[in-house]
């Protein structure tokens, strides 16, 4: 496994947590629509990535 790989992996999963928790808030909150789908791209932006590099590696 190459040094790219071994970070990666844990900081997509820690930046979809991040932006799942921060979507559920702003969305909750009644926050601004644009900064509540910000943060909902960028959710589903880290969960397409964890989704290429697992079929990536397999």
């Amino acid at each position: 496994m190459n040094e790219t790989r071994t970070w990666l992996r844990p900081a997509l999963w820690a930046l979809l947590i991040i932006s799942l928790a921060a979507n559920g808030v702003t969305s909750s909150l009644g926050v601004s629509l644009f900064i509540a789908s910000g943060f909902g791209l960028a959710t589903l932006a880290c969960a397409a990535a964890l989704a290429v590099q697992h079929y990536r590696s397999r």
